[in-house]
């Protein structure tokens, strides 16, 4: 009886030494070997598709598309690949967030070397994994929000809001935004209006530090 091949990875962090680390954690693993490598989530989604992975490792926080972003795309594009989100935020909206974009598991970098390479087993197996520690405080604060009336958080824009906040946050003009999404600088003057008027904010310096917050991009 031959042996299973090794399950084929993606890696995707903006970060050359979070990806080496991250490798090395992997390629030590004799059923697991990273195949690809992508600095921002619009190379981990092309990536994705020219190789044949079987798991996409994504960070959040990753420029022209972030983690959660390429996990909604990668989740449309390629429905059997299995994604997992490996972030820096201990955050519950991150979590929640993850889940709806299609992810079946979130690592903390900070226990990564502890955590990784079972929550990628999972994965594959088609099991939910979550660090450890976080179920106790997910629950409850799903209980409470229940309790109060409420349900799973959503989030106050939309797709496209968000493409559009993370590349004006980056410092695109609406030109340049317009050249990159394929609409008009008037449309993205439109959506920019709508966010500033959603978020509750006066102008680009507070979406910057709205985005940084969102974990679309880095401080």
């Amino acid at each position: 009886m031959s042996a299973r091949p090794p399950i084929r990875v993606l890696l995707a962090d903006d970060h050359t030494l979070v990806r080496r680390g991250v490798r090395l954690i992997l390629d030590g693993e004799p059923d697991l070997t990273v195949v690809a490598e992508a600095g921002d989530g619009a190379e981990a989604v092309a990536a994705a598709r020219a190789t044949g992975t079987d798991l996409a490792v994504l960070d959040v926080a990753m420029p022209r598309m972030t983690g959660l972003q390429a996990a909604r795309e990668l989740s449309r594009r390629l429905p059997e690949l299995r994604i997992l989100i490996l972030t820096m935020y201990d955050n519950e909206q991150y979590f929640f967030e993850a889940l709806k974009a299609g992810a079946c598991g979130y690592v903390l970098k900070s226990v990564a070397d502890r955590d990784l390479v079972e929550a990628c087993r999972a994965a594959v197996r088609d099991e939910p994994f979550i660090y450890p520690g976080a179920e106790r405080a997910l629950v409850r604060s799903y209980l409470d929000r229940m309790e109060g009336g409420g349900g799973v958080p959503e989030r106050p824009i939309t797709e496209r809001e968000e493409e559009i906040l993370k590349l004006v946050a980056e410092g695109h003009t609406s030109k340049e935004i317009g050249e990159m999404l394929f609409i008009s600088a008037k449309t993205v003057e439109r959506h920019r209006a709508n966010l500033l008027q959603k978020l509750g904010v006066r102008d680009r310096l507070e979406l910057t530090r709205y985005a940084i917050r969102a974990g679309l991009i880095e401080p």
